[in-house]
């Protein structure tokens, strides 16, 4: 088994990073104009802590790793775009055990996951002897440089990692490489986080609970002011302050003090609701879901809207939020491993995401009848197949589109004389249409 098809070194062309600031690509240096001036900066492993932006990561990472990727056919015409599960041992494989170091799930969560935090979702791809993909590892985006030659061509640079199976840096090109981009602003090749819109409402967030941690570890009462009428100069009041804080700071808040000496203490005293933080904190976390297109309430900010199902709301979360990054996935994969996606391609299976409550399932599988058999409406929630259960049924009133064309010949063709009806329940369907037809003609002409 070889590592890749290909090993190409900066020698071979004049390469150079695509990004002008330098080979460590774009990088969030402001969250907004002027605040590195102020002090005001993103930073990515801070902002990465803050519960409602790790809620809103993990949530989509988790739902999109959980659907199952099946390889599928367009087994319809042109006219029909119909697609049905299969297998192929050129594909299967690989999209079932992508590598030895994680299950399915965990490698699509890296892939999410890396793409949300850093933008880029870096997927190197492994061959056997036949140039069949056997392997797809998820690469740290800080390990991988985009090139782009004289001529237009694309290659990576991978600096080493030793579980994906190269222990020194090397360069490959493009077709080696799946590379899924989120948010290209400034380059097409480069993708930009979230948290670059995001950030600093995590940042102010995090400074909050910092302010309130340190606010309620005070025994919530801020400091006081100690005046004197008496002339004092800096080391006396610096060692009584010293004092202070030591004898009743902290654990020892609550202790009398004894102020003589023309000493006076006046406290100040603030209620936490003038800092209005819990409407700060939900003003925060409604930006972070703004930001990653997430519902605040699948984060657990704010009720549920009332007055609507199950599945409507996993319709909205799935249309504003999910299906952008799935179908980029599915796309990904398809190009990635060598479908043309028009007769062969991958689909993630949306039915554990859309999953309707037991009321509802019931419903659509009771309606269903007459265009799906009965073992797929059993199928629908959650039944095994019965015997006969693989046919259609429909009531008897009701006709085949087979034998209403056959009436309607019979009507243009002028049937005056219509045949004897045939027995019930074993009548061949062009006997039943035509005696149908003629009938109808006779009926509407008053033919004898």
């Amino acid at each position: 088994m070889r590592l890749l098809g290909w090993n190409i070194t900066r020698a071979a062309k004049s390469l150079s990073p695509v990004s002008p600031r330098g080979r460590n690509g774009w990088r969030i240096l402001e969250s907004f104009g002027g605040a590195w001036q102020r002090n005001v900066e993103i930073k990515f492993d801070s902002v990465l802590s803050n519960s409602t932006d790790f809620a809103c990561r993990t949530l989509i990472a988790s739902d999109i790793a959980k659907l199952r990727v099946k390889l599928v056919k367009n087994t319809g015409d042109v006219d029909d775009d119909i697609w049905q599960e299969t297998t192929n041992p050129a594909y299967s494989p690989v999209i079932r055990k992508p590598n030895h170091l994680q299950t399915r799930i965990q490698f699509f969560e890296s892939w999410v996951l890396s793409k949300l935090q850093h933008g880029n979702a870096y997927i190197l791809k492994q061959r056997d002897g036949r140039g069949v993909v056997v392997k797809l590892f998820v690469l740290d985006p800080n390990l991988v440089t985009p090139l782009v030659a004289d001529d237009g061509s694309i290659f990576y640079e991978l600096q080493n990692d030793k579980l994906a199976g190269f222990p020194t840096t090397i360069t490959v090109p493009a077709r080696e490489i799946i590379h899924d981009r989120f948010n290209c602003f400034y380059h097409p090749l480069v993708g930009l986080s979230p948290i670059m819109a995001g950030g600093h409402a995590a940042m102010q967030a995090l400074a909050i609970q910092d302010a309130s941690t340190t606010f309620f570890q005070n025994g919530a009462q801020p400091g006081g002011i100690l005046s004197s009428e008496l002339e004092m100069d800096d080391t006396d009041a610096t060692k009584l302050q010293a004092y202070f804080n030591e004898e009743f700071g902290g654990k020892n808040r609550g202790k009398i003090a004894v102020v003589g000496g023309g000493l006076a203490y006046h406290a100040i005293t603030a209620k936490a609701v003038d800092s209005q933080l819990i409407e700060q904190l939900k003003w925060t976390a409604d930006i972070i879901c703004s930001v990653y297109h997430v519902p605040p309430y699948k984060v657990g900010m704010g009720p549920v809207p009332a007055n609507t199902n199950v599945q409507a709301l996993n319709l909205e979360y799935y249309s504003s939020c999910l299906q952008s990054l799935i179908e980029s996935i599915e796309l990904c994969l398809d190009e990635g491993l060598g479908m043309d996606g028009i007769t062969l391609g991958t689909e993630f299976d949306t039915e554990a995401l859309m999953r309707m409550d037991t009321l509802t399932q019931y419903e659509v599988a009771t309606k269903a009848k007459g265009i799906a058999t009965l073992d797929e409406q059993r199928h629908m929630i959650g039944l095994g197949k019965i015997a006969g259960g693989d046919t259609t049924y429909l009531q008897q009133q009701d006709h085949s589109l087979a034998a209403i064309a056959a009436r309607d010949r019979a009507l243009i063709a002028g049937v005056d004389n219509p045949p004897a009806p045939p027995p019930a329940n074993d009548n061949p369907p062009d006997v039943q249409a035509a005696y149908f037809g003629a009938m109808l003609r006779k009926n509407l002409t008053g033919a004898r």
